[in-house]
């Protein structure tokens, strides 16, 4: 979110030098442009069109002027859903992080957004304690996202502020992040569900799902795989049922769900993503459909210095998205096949270029400048991600990357296995990132069922030796997750390896299967998307061969009728009425959080497929 004409927070009150260093810190930066969805199967434009309504009457419920603190998580989130220019049609005047400490504004109406989080509301309370001592009125709301908590409400209590703030919601839950991506932006939810029990974020992807039904239909059919879907599927039976007003009658637009946990594939995330887009995230880190980057890479004026006094340059904000056409084509290619593709790129735009010096009629000059302003922006994206390609070729050639590739791949095959081990406790005795050691280790464990107890012990006792004792929490985080542990005697993967043909010999510049995005593994996760994509019971029939993975394998018919129940399908398919959408669409939900790639993989799915289907791909993060 924008607050580039927002003066700095305290400036009229003129704070300590450190204090208006530390209100500085509370300005939010320049996010993504919103997404145009012009694309979508369905209408998308109407999940954003119904946050920007409830979002609207969370700034008219306060009359006049205001100031709007953000968490920071939400902050980029709200970029994908609105502009700036709309919160100050409402009144806005100003916009600031949520940050721990002295909080001076002139304004006396005051908005907080925030995650029902503790710790925000002992911020909140310390702000409004603050005013009280230094004599200042203010107006407090808060608005959490996407609803409130019993906790929340009676931390302030405790804090004896409850009295002093209007506590109300702010339903902000799929958001839009192209034509076919939805994500609640649940940045713990996995950690949340898995290693600390609290599953309230599944009652969120439930409720993201009826209020999809509530605008596009309910969904007849229902496939999932894990704990967490199934607790979702029934969550979302008991919610129809619970439904005061009438049952959804329109014709559904989606025709199928799909369900996976996360932890039913957790091999997928560990392996290096090989997409374009995959790699921009891998090197540089993708953020609410934005990258930073060091200037000379975006080109034109460089920022100015960040505040803080470090001195050093500010990062550019490149957003990430369909709008750029050049991004759209190349997001989803291997690397290997981007290079040439801009190549041919840079030909056609330079070709076009040199028609204005062939241009002799009024009619062909007048064809010239109609396409000049669209040849331009996308010379610039041109130029912008030749720039980027160059950055990701200079490290993707380091032998240290190639090293690191050949390792997952000889893992992912069980082949060379202790080639590996060695060449992990060599990139531990080089003290390599800790992050890049950690996934080695996890793909290690997940993909040989577990690592021999002593090799188990002499990789803790390392990690912990090299980057610190703090590190054995880590540890013991991943122990319990089931990503890092002691050898066991099923063979799992070994087994879904062959029956799901999870190793491919591809061709990166001409693939023929989903496996292209890791030079040659099909991610796990997307490979039962195919299979229940194929209907004739063929998901069912796989229940037998996917029992070595977490949670149930359940395939459930809702019912269109008022009584909002569901039967079991064992033969439905994915279209059981005969209502079809025109095209048939599905819903991949994935519980847990997706990678780029598995997106990639989706789509290339959808390309390929006939007769033709289309997929949209929801998750936690």
């Amino acid at each position: 979110m924008s607050t580039k004409s927002a003066p700095p927070p305290g400036k009229a009150g003129a704070p300590p030098p450190q204090q208006q260093q530390q209100q500085q810190q509370q300005k939010p930066q320049v996010v993504s442009t919103v997404p145009t969805l012009s694309n979508a199967v369905i209408n998308l434009a109407a999940l954003r069109e119904q946050s920007r309504k409830d979002l609207v009457d969370v700034l008219s419920s306060v009359r006049g002027k205001k100031a709007l603190v953000l968490d920071p998580q939400i902050s980029g989130p709200l970029g994908l859903v609105t502009e700036v220019s709309l919160l100050k049609d409402y009144g806005v005047e100003k916009i600031y992080y949520l940050t721990a400490g002295r909080f001076d504004t002139d304004c006396r109406n005051i908005i907080y957004i925030t995650r029902p989080k503790v710790k925000w509301m002992r911020v909140i309370a310390e702000h409004i304690r603050g005013h009280e001592r230094e004599g200042h009125k203010k107006d407090y709301s808060l608005f959490l996202v996407p609803r409130k908590t019993m906790i929340c409400e009676r931390v302030l209590e405790e804090e004896r502020v409850y009295g002093s703030i209007m506590v109300g919601e702010f339903p902000l839950d799929l958001i839009p992040f192209d034509d076919d991506v939805l994500s609640l932006e649940l940045d713990t939810s996995f950690r949340e569900c898995l290693l600390e029990g609290d599953k309230t974020s599944l009652y969120y992807v439930a409720r993201s799902i009826m209020k999809i039904q509530n605008m596009f239909g309910i969904i007849p059919t229902i496939l999932g795989k894990g704990h967490f879907s199934k607790a979702v599927y029934e969550m979302l039976v008991r919610m129809r049922k619970e439904k005061d007003e009438e049952d959804i009658s329109k014709h559904p637009e989606i025709d199928s769900l799909i369900l996976l946990d996360r932890e039913v594939d957790l091999i997928t995330p560990c392996c290096t993503q090989l997409t374009y887009e995959g790699l921009v995230d891998e090197i540089f880190g993708i953020h609410n459909s934005v990258v930073e980057l060091d200037p000379e890479i975006v080109g034109g004026p460089a920022p100015p210095p960040s505040a803080g006094g470090g001195g050093g340059t500010k990062r550019a904000k490149l957003p990430l998205s369909s709008n750029d056409k050049i991004f759209d084509e190349i997001r989803d290619m291997n690397f290997a096949q981007v290079v040439p593709l801009l190549n041919k790129k840079a030909k056609q735009i330079g070709e076009y270029y040199q028609t204005r010096h062939d241009a002799q009629t009024l009619s062909q000059i007048s064809d010239f400048m109609k396409k000049l302003g669209t040849k331009q922006q996308e010379h610039n994206s041109l130029r912008v991600h030749t720039n980027i390609t160059e950055k990701i070729t200079e490290i993707t050639n380091e032998h240290a990357f190639r090293r690191r590739l050949e390792a997952e791949q000889s893992l992912l095959a069980g082949a060379d296995v202790e080639e590996t081990i060695e060449y992990i406790e060599e990139c531990i005795n080089k003290k390599d990132p800790i992050l890049k050691v950690l996934r080695l280790l996890c793909l290690l464990s997940l993909t040989q069922h577990g690592i021999k107890a002593k090799s188990f012990e002499f990789f803790k006792r390392e990690i912990m030796q090299t980057y610190g004792y703090d590190s054995m929490f880590t540890l013991n985080n991943l122990e319990s997750l089931g990503l890092f542990r002691k050898h066991e005697g099923k063979q799992v993967f070994a087994t879904l390896r062959k029956s799901l043909r999870l190793i491919v010999d591809i061709d990166e510049h001409n693939p023929n299967d989903i496996a292209y995005v890791y030079s040659g593994y099909a991610p796990l996760s997307v490979r039962l998307v195919q299979a229940a994509a194929k209907g004739g019971g063929a998901w069912r029939a796989m229940d037998d061969m996917l029992k070595g993975l977490p949670g149930p394998l359940f395939e459930e018919v809702q019912s269109l009728s008022s009584s909002g129940g569901s039967s079991s399908g064992g033969s439905s398919g994915l279209v059981p009425t005969s209502h079809k959408p025109h095209v048939p669409v599905t819903l991949v939900f994935l519980i847990g959080g997706a990678t780029y790639t598995e997106i990639a993989a989706l789509r290339y799915m959808a390309s390929q497929e006939s007769p033709t289907r289309e997929y949209i791909i929801a998750t936690t993060k």
